[in-house]
């Protein structure tokens, strides 16, 4: 695991066990918890690809507004690949497993037969595909994104791959299992990618993939139509299909897998509180993750899209964010981002 990885919740359950408890209907408020609180204490291997060797150019990284971003298919992906940014998404590894009672995954994927080839596709640091590959040590692994950002010692049945998951795959080998995990906002042909991992899978494999949905939600009533938050999440959904890759593309994950071929399909919803003010224990702690999650990033998550697509100067973003973080902050404000985990199997 990389040093600036943050271990997961232990002890972990096993992978293969069924999907825990639905998120209640409605999440109830903590009536102990009211206002603004700063306590955050919850606080290159088979493939034929144009990149299979690494060119030094894609080590050079583009820097825009004081952070770095990915040089291949430079502008392909909106958020950064700093340091700053890396240990963000180590931290929203730990919030998914904490999601999902300590597992890396819900699918039945390996139920019935073992996982000979499994692909996490859009690794980001490799986080995921590391604990994997230390969990499953009879499979063989394979993590691919854009950016360069994985750490070097990593285990014996785990390779990383620098490439475009929306160019053509030309995989020798297909998978039993393809793993998807917060790629919205950087994928602008889902079908095709759908279709792609359909055709990349053995019968019987799963796909899994896992995002939320904007914009927040809020069952009583406190969350102001005109607050900072609710302004800025409109704002950065709008960028993102500007760009072309929305962030909400979530909603049409089960009718595309359908049509990719995909059956067994079947999707788990949870909730991402905005902070801790669910009275409801698990959802208490996931809510002091998110918020240290999206305070981290908040940053980063909003700089490419409102300054380069919605024409915003860094120095009106930053004044923006302030109030937007105070909304963050503000647990008398019960709102949530719905996340979904929506997973099909190849048929036999």
């Amino acid at each position: 695991m990389s040093d600036t990885a943050q271990k997961s919740p232990s002890p972990r359950a096993s992978p293969r066990a069924a999907a825990g408890d639905a998120p209640p209907t409605v999440l109830e408020a903590d009536p102990d918890v009211y206002g603004e609180d700063g306590d955050s204490a919850f606080g290159l291997g088979d493939h034929g690809s144009e990149t299979t060797s690494l060119a030094s150019s894609i080590y050079r990284f583009r820097e825009e507004n004081g952070r770095t971003y990915n040089a291949y298919k430079e502008g392909a992906y909106f958020l950064p690949n700093d340091e700053s940014e890396n240990s963000r998404l180590d931290l929203q590894h730990n919030l998914c497993i904490l999601m999902q009672d300590n597992r890396l995954f819900i699918s039945p994927a390996g139920k019935d037969k073992p996982l000979g080839r499994v692909l996490d596709a859009g690794c980001g640091t490799g986080i995921w595909a590391i604990d994997f590959a230390d969990e499953h040590p009879e499979a063989a692994v394979v993590g691919v994104d854009l950016s360069p950002i994985q750490p070097p010692f990593i285990p014996p049945n785990l390779q990383f791959l620098i490439d475009d998951l929306e160019a053509e795959w030309t995989y020798s080998i297909p998978f039993d299992f393809i793993y998807m995990r917060l790629l919205c906002g950087s994928i602008k042909d889902w079908p095709n990618l759908f279709r792609q991992s359909f055709q990349n899978l053995n019968p019987g494999g799963y796909i899994e993939v896992c995002d939320p949905l904007n914009p927040l939600i809020c069952d009583d009533g406190t969350l102001p139509a005109d607050c900072a938050l609710v302004k800025w999440n409109s704002l950065f959904v709008e960028a993102s299909i500007k760009l072309g890759a929305s962030l909400i593309s979530v909603r049409d994950y089960e009718k595309q897998l359908v049509e990719a071929g995909f059956t067994n399909v079947e999707k788990v919803e949870f909730k991402w509180p905005i902070n801790s003010w669910p009275k409801d224990k698990k959802y208490k702690e996931l809510g002091s993750w998110v918020y240290e999650n999206i305070l981290e990033g908040l940053q980063a998550l909003s700089l490419m899209l409102f300054t380069n697509v919605l024409g915003w100067t860094p120095e009106e973003l930053e004044v923006f964010l302030v109030d937007v973080r105070k909304d963050l902050k503000n647990r008398s404000i019960h709102a949530y981002w719905p996340f979904y985990i929506v997973y099909g199997q190849k048929p036999e």
